[in-house]
């Protein structure tokens, strides 16, 4: 299951870097993450990195 960025994203670019799959982009005023690229950081880390390393909880399953 993709995770979605809610209307809580502060856009604070803290997910970015940590998306092993570049599923995660810049858009106004929120950040998005792609459905058709996000595994929840399968095959990468055990848990979902956005989720882990925003300040604001914004990134939730969807």
């Amino acid at each position: 299951m993709a995770h979605t960025i809610t209307e809580d994203c502060i856009a604070c670019g803290a997910c970015l870097p940590d998306c092993p799959n570049q599923a995660i982009s810049e858009a106004d005023p929120v950040y998005v993450i792609d459905a058709s690229k996000c595994t929840d950081c399968r095959g990468y880390y055990v848990e979902s990195q956005c989720a882990l390393v925003c300040p604001v909880g914004a990134p939730v399953p969807a």
